[in-house]
């Protein structure tokens, strides 16, 4: 396995235990749709969160979140709906990016909770 997918399967376990730790329930890990894919469907009481993770190695210049584009929430939103859909969900849901640095050892967290919504699209 190469060092990138070796960091980004570290930084999604970082973050499955990250919102476990914070109550919620993982319904999903990498759900695929088309041509999207959620890295983590969570729900806390009646409501489902779709998680972006986006981990980098730290550097000061760039953010993660900022590598979420128009067409990457487009896709999300989509994948989303069927995930709803095949499981016959009723309940809210909210779409979030969880932005993460390494820096050395050590993982910083941005958890932007609505960090963008379907009607601004």
């Amino acid at each position: 396995m190469s060092k990138s997918f070796d960091f980004g399967r570290e930084a999604e376990n970082f973050a499955a235990d990250y919102f476990e730790k914070n109550g919620y329930e993982i319904l999903a890990r990498n759900f695929i749709y088309q041509k999207a894919e959620i890295d983590l469907i969570i729900q806390k009481n009646q409501l489902i969160v779709i998680v972006e993770i986006k981990a980098r190695a730290y550097n000061p210049l760039l953010s993660p979140e900022e590598s979420v584009n128009k067409k990457k929430k487009k896709l999300l939103i989509s994948a989303a709906h069927q995930f709803i859909m095949i499981n016959n969900m009723n309940a809210d849901v909210r779409f979030d990016i969880l932005a993460l640095e390494k820096k050395k050892a050590e993982w910083f967290i941005n958890h932007i909770e609505e960090a963008f919504s379907p009607i601004e699209l």
